[in-house]
């Protein structure tokens, strides 16, 4: 190992780490200042831990470490060492154990396993309230508390206290309420009592919580929730696993291969996907054997399993990156700056006054206390809570609140086309004239109807069919009936009991009706035409089909039907079974938008026995298929699909279609949808991988713009869609099409038009769900920000990876995406957006707001330090709480806007139009608030104050107090008329910007119907009036300026949002200035070329590149 400067990379999501020991006179140091600050320099070095561990420790090996610093993807983090032996270290990061010794110097990952219950409960309730009390912002809050109870400011100090502890009591029970839910989640599965096999026939109970990698557990005939990750290698499994993908149809589990070259291939927890029973997932039941049990071998428990770690993402999330976030923390710095500015001018003013030092020290440091808003974060998230509230009203499910905001920038929304599209069933048999029915009697025999009633993962639970809509669509076509073997049944036998499909007995008697030789028999004597499933292999979105293994009653030999997409399917034939017209039928059917589904046969040898096609490779299998005919799917438009893509279109939101269907079949469907307008071209990027000494190659297909468009079930006005607002009608003449192939070999080969491409896309086919990943992390790499929408199950990886996943599912919340959707269709996204930008303008509005509020206060503190004077106890009270703080909260309670407009709401605190509209409305306030502080000096009743004023008690109008009354001393000259009307007009000011700020339209409900705002802010009005004490004229007086002042600040609002950004742009003269986004610029560049789009036909290649074995170099060409 390397010294000193030793750096290891490490693989995702930790990538450095480097070893430090404590160093003696660094800590002595560090101990020192500690004490002089007071511990303020402890605090420092917990809110920055890296420079706490450089401060007290000096670098070394790995080998001598004692503390190590680690650089993941999300930032910096530290880990104390263990040593497991004398040979072996091991830190824990994120519940995951990571050893490594002098031998191996990658370090490697050992998951937890001891434990299967990932929710370290008691521990993260401490370490979270820890956490909370020592955050910045309640440390400053303390710090305020003990300056503002060294001013005699009792009742404002014990206020704020109050509110801190009711906010980390609330947080907690927050935190106690979502972890005890996670907790129950987890422990549903975490403590259960298995079987495990010990030895060859022994087997033995025992906890969950003990099982390691290498057991092998049985899984019971009536299922169960398994507790680990276990590949299945004997037995077949049906497995709900809606908890993980939100899909809640069951899906069919069958034992890893053993023999072939499948066999000999290392597990991959993708490519098993199949064979592997995951953490979580309800085993509903399993194909049981006579003499034989279903068992799994264990490869994952606790943190490590894949349900163990989407929990972990829970306990340890991702910290959201959004600009809002950022900006604000550079915002309140700016505060902090203004602050700087007052304690100067406070020091200055004092010591001119010959003010004591004492008090000097508590004013000054007291206008700090009041330029930072300590309830700012707080008061910003109160608007994500409400939205959240909104959204589950309307069966939208939050498990990451902090996303809703991002749902408010959305430019950019992928669906599945299966969201989009409902199926109808149509038949087009073997090339003849279509069948409207698989049912009729006179197909009851043939080979093409069995493959549809055989090819399937349909089970039967509780009695009903379940599995794939498709399959279930396409079984119901047939007539036939499903009959599964009950465990008593399969025990009277030694082989396995298949599930058996058979038609109505009905449609064999009118079927042989017609034969000859069978016309004349009994019902009972006529033969049977039970088909027994003898194997499964499931459907593969990577293979693109599926196959089963069947025996017909009374054969000796058995059959192998195959199902799945067209071209896969017609690749594995024979050539001379399919059709000279194959292609240009499928191309017909594709461009009018059917879903097409190809069957195929194939007769297996007689001498294949049952044990040895349990032991059949998949790939020798389907192999010398005979091709049977083609399934017709109609494509219908959901009904609301039209008016919800009408809705993003007019917001200025790209909409794109991301699917594992045939090309065509995607392109039709997205011309019906409204995606593609009819006038609109379509190019096909079809690439071919390099091969035999020719490079890849990109060829552009043009394809031909149908005359009418094929709505099948749905209207769709295109004359009412909008273009887009910011680019030209030409640049949107185009659309590019890809398909999963293309795609990966354009991402290989031709990287520099991977953005080019995905900037013009609407169309991406037979895609697999890696790449739908892949898509995702395109158009994020170009500043879009990404919505996918999809239904859990092939979309998970998408739906994480997206800005916003929308999972639609039946349950109320998921672990496969961000947001989980109740209705079956995509009417949920715009209602997502709606309320992200709702809730992100009222973030914008609060922080406003905040801001402005200690603004106004800091200037009426500042204007009375002139004066030697300063707020009184119960007005700093009636200020924060009675105003701000009901007004703040009940200002986020306006619902969203009900449309979705063009234009999009902004992202940044750092903007000109923003920052001007602060700007304006502080110096308004200010302007105001100087004005009544000089006019109230200049009435005929105006006295200076002394300490035995009282603006309460003196006017010009009441007697002189007699001798012998007492009137209590005012020696912080609270009680003066200077006071008084900056208390009134600041009251004012308050609730003016809480009304202009609260907007509405376009994004948000008017503020008139926030009845609850209305009332309070109404309440406030009416009752600041009797806090002061001043003349009656002049309380007249005061409110002719606080009514001016509230309509110029409505004015100046007013104005700046209409006119603020051109105003800016040509006052600063950047009307040119490029896009900042890359997808603009992209665009920019692409309306300059002239060679963009490609000419029709034409081919694109991409470059050689060869290695010269002669100097060791690379040649292009």
């Amino acid at each position: 190992l390397r010294l000193f400067e030793e750096k290891i990379v490490m693989h995702a999501p930790m990538q450095e780490v480097w070893g430090y020991q404590p160093c003696l006179w660094k800590m002595i140091l560090v101990g020192v200042g500690a004490v002089c600050s007071g511990g303020l320099l402890l605090l420092l070095l917990y809110w920055l831990p890296e420079w706490g561990v450089k401060s007290t420790c000096t670098p070394t090996s790995l080998r001598d470490a004692q503390t190590l610093l680690l650089r993941t993807t999300v930032g910096k983090d530290l880990a104390r060492l263990t040593c497991a032996t004398s040979f072996i270290q091991y830190f824990v990061h994120h519940s995951t154990k990571y050893y490594w010794n002098d031998v191996i110097v990658l370090l490697v990952d050992f998951h937890m396993d001891n434990n299967n219950n990932p929710c370290p409960y008691a521990f993260f309730l401490f370490f979270f309230f820890f956490y909370q009390v020592l955050n910045p912002f309640y440390i400053f809050q303390l710090f305020s508390v003990i300056l503002w109870s060294t001013d005699s400011y009792y009742y404002y100090a014990s206020a704020i206290v109050f509110m801190s502890i009711i906010s980390i009591v609330t947080s907690l029970y927050t935190v106690k309420k979502q972890y005890v839910m996670l907790r129950d989640m987890v422990a549903a599965h975490s403590v259960v009592r298995v079987s495990v096999c010990r030895g060859n026939e022994d087997t033995e109970q025992a906890m969950s919580t003990e099982l390691v990698p290498g057991d092998v557990i049985i899984i019971p005939a009536n299922g169960m929730i398994m507790p680990c990750d276990a590949i299945l290698f004997n037995g077949t499994c049906i497995v709900n696993e809606s908890m993980l993908t939100g899909e809640s149809v069951p899906v069919t589990k069958t034992s890893l291969p053993s023999s072939d070259e499948e066999a000999t291939r290392a597990y991959d927890i993708e490519e098993h996907k199949k064979h592997t029973l995951f953490c979580g997932t309800h085993v509903i039941q399993t194909r049981f054997y006579a003499g034989e049990l279903v068992k799994a071998l264990v490869v994952r428990t606790g943190f490590s399993t894949e349900k163990g770690q989407l929990v972990r993402s829970i306990l340890y999330p991702k910290p959201t990156d959004f600009k809002l976030y950022r900006d604000a923390y550079l915002f309140l710095l700016c505060l902090v700056g203004v602050a700087g500015v007052g304690f100067l001018y406070t020091i200055i003013l004092s010591i001119m006054n010959k003010v004591p030092a004492n008090t000097i020290v508590i004013e000054s440091l007291d206008i700090i206390t009041i330029t930072v808003p300590p309830a700012l974060p707080a008061a910003m998230t109160a608007g994500i809570v409400f939205a959240q509230r909104r959204l589950k009203r309307i069966g939208i499910f939050c498990i990451s609140p902090q996303r809703i905001n991002m749902c408010g920038q959305l430019n950019v929304v992928c669906f599945d086309k299966s969201l989009i599209v409902k199926s109808n069933l149509h038949l087009y048999y073997s090339f003849r004239p279509p069948e409207s029915e698989a049912a009729k009697a006179g197909l009851v025999n043939s080979t093409f109807v069995a493959c549809m009633a055989t090819c399937h993962s349909l089970t039967k639970i509780e009695g009903e069919l379940s599995g794939d809509p498709l399959d279930l669509k396409m079984f119901s076509a047939t007539g036939w009936v499903l009959e599964e073997p009950t465990e008593e049944e399969t025990a009277l036998h030694n082989l396995i009991m298949p599930t058996v499909v058979r038609p109505p007995k009905n449609f064999i008697h009118e079927a042989n009706q017609n034969n000859p030789l069978t016309q004349n028999m009994e019902l009972s004597e006529l033969p049977a035409c039970e088909i027994g499933i003898v194997r499964q292999f499931p459907f593969s979105s990577a293979l693109q089909r599926m196959s089963v293994v069947v025996r017909r009653l009374g054969e000796k030999h058995m059959e192998a039907f195959l199902k799945g997409a067209p071209e896969v399917v017609a690749s594995l034939c024979k050539q001379h079974t399919v059709p000279q017209s194959f292609t240009e039928t499928l191309e017909t059917y594709t461009r009018q938008g059917f879903r097409v589904i190809a069957l195929a046969h194939r007769q297996l040898e007689s001498k294949l026995s049952w044990h040895k096609v349990q032991n059949l490779s998949r790939d020798v299998l389907e192999t010398n298929m005979e091709f049977l005919g083609l399934i017709i799917m109609q494509n219908k438009i959901k009904e609301e699909t039209a008016g919800v893509l009408c809705e993003l279109r007019h917001a200025n939101i790209r909409t794109l279609m991301v699917t594992g269907d045939n090309m065509l079949t995607a392109i039709s469907v997205a011309r019906d949808c409204g995606m593609v307008l009819p006038h609109e071209k379509v190019i096909i990027a079809d690439a071919l991988p390099p091969k035999d000494f020719h490079p890849a190659s990109i060829t552009w297909h043009y394809t031909e713009a149908p005359t009418q468009i094929c709505s099948f079930g749905s209207v769709i006005n295109l004359e009412e869609i909008m273009y887009d607002g910011q680019v030209s009608q030409p640049e949107q003449s185009y659309h590019f099409a890809v398909s999963g192939r293309a795609f990966a070999v354009i991402t290989e080969h031709f990287p520099q038009l991977v953005q080019k491409l995905v900037l013009k896309a609407t169309v991406f086919a037979r895609m697999a769900p890696d790449q739908k990943t892949q898509l995702v992390e395109v158009l994020q790499g170009i500043d879009y920000i990404v919505g996918m929408c999809g239904d859990g199950a092939n979309d998970c990886g998408a739906l994480k990876r997206a800005h916003s996943g929308i999972s639609l599912s039946e349950l109320e919340a998921s672990v496969a995406s961000p947001f989980t959707s109740s209705t079956s269709n995509i009417s949920c996204v715009p209602n997502l957006i709606r309320e992200g930008r709702a809730a992100l303008i009222t973030s914008f509005c609060v922080f406003k707001f905040m801001a402005l509020c200690s603004i106004i206060q800091y200037l009426s503190v500042t204007l009375l330090y002139s004066i030697l004077s300063n707020l009184g106890d119960f007005q700093f009270l009636f200020i924060d709480i009675a105003i701000i703080l009901i007004t703040v909260f009940t200002m986020s309670l306006n619902p969203a806007w009900k449309e979705l407009v063009l234009r999009r709401p902004p992202s940044s605190l750092i903007s000109g139009p923003l920052l001007f509209s602060v700007l304006t409305q502080i110096l308004t306030c200010l302007a105001f608030q100087v004005l009544a502080f000089l006019l109230v000096k200049e009435q005929s009743w105006y006295e200076i104050w002394t300490p035995q004023s009282d603006a309460c008690n003196v006017s010009s109008s009441s007697p002189s107090p007699s001798v012998n009354e007492t009137i209590p001393h005012d020696h912080k000259n609270i009680k003066n008329y200077e006071n008084t009307t900056l208390f009134y007009v600041s009251c004012f000011q308050y609730l003016a910007v809480a009304i202009i700020f609260s907007k509405g339209k376009p994004f948000r409900q008017p503020s008139y119907k926030n009845s609850v705002m209305i009332k309070c802010c109404s309440s406030c009005f009416s009752a600041s009036p009797q806090l002061v004490c001043v003349p009656h004229d002049w309380r007249v007086t005061l409110v002719i300026i606080v009514i001016v002042n509230a309509v110029v600040s409505f004015l100046f609002e007013m104005s700046i949002d209409r006119w603020g950004r051109p105003f800016l742009s040509w006052l600063f003269c950047r009307r040119n200035k490029p896009p900042r986004v890359r997808y603009r610029h992209l665009a920019l560049e692409l309306q300059e070329d002239t060679d963009w789009p490609p000419k029709p036909s034409t081919v694109t290649y991409a470059r050689l590149v060869y290695h010269c074995g002669t100097c060791n170099c690379l040649l292009c060409c």
